[in-house]
Parts: C-alpha cells; structure tokens; sequence
C-alpha cells in the first residue's frame, strides 16, 4: 500500500519533515518515491511553513494512496490558508 506521510530531517531540536510518497512497509525515513512538499514546525514570520505539491499530491491520492493524520491535517490547514 502507498501511503503519504511526514519523513523526518534536520537536527536535534530542530524538525524538518519532507511530506513523502512512500511504501508503507518503508522505514519512516528510508526511501520513498516522490516527496511532494515539506512541513517546518520551527519556522518563524519570514519563513515559509508548509509546501505542498497540490496537484501531485491529487495525482496520489486518485492512485489510492492514504494520507496520515498528520499530513491530512497539513493539506487541511493550507487550504483553509489559500
């Protein structure tokens, strides 16, 4: 099954998660197959906070990939944002 979730980078005490295409049986972040956006909880003012890929991230999603909770809330909050 394909899912689309958060794939954790940065340091220590400073998230940054890519919103990936991935196999669900794929170590968290281990390899995907496309990344179609990214999520930085840490941003301030001047930074960009979440980019997403819309029309990709359609394109998956007519596919049958399944979004987490946590990526579904994101594409929620930059729609209501748009």
């Amino acid at each position: 099954m394909v899912v689309i979730r958060l794939s954790r980078g940065g340091s220590k005490k400073r998230p940054f998660y890519n919103i990936v295409v991935t196999d669900r049986r794929a170590r968290r972040d281990g390899r995907f197959v496309e990344r179609v956006g990214f999520y930085n909880p840490v941003a301030n003012e001047k930074q960009e906070r979440v980019r997403l890929q819309a029309d990709r991230l359609n394109h998956w999603i007519s596919q049958g990939a399944q979004i987490t909770p946590a990526v579904a809330k994101l594409v929620k909050e930059q729609q209501n944002a748009a």
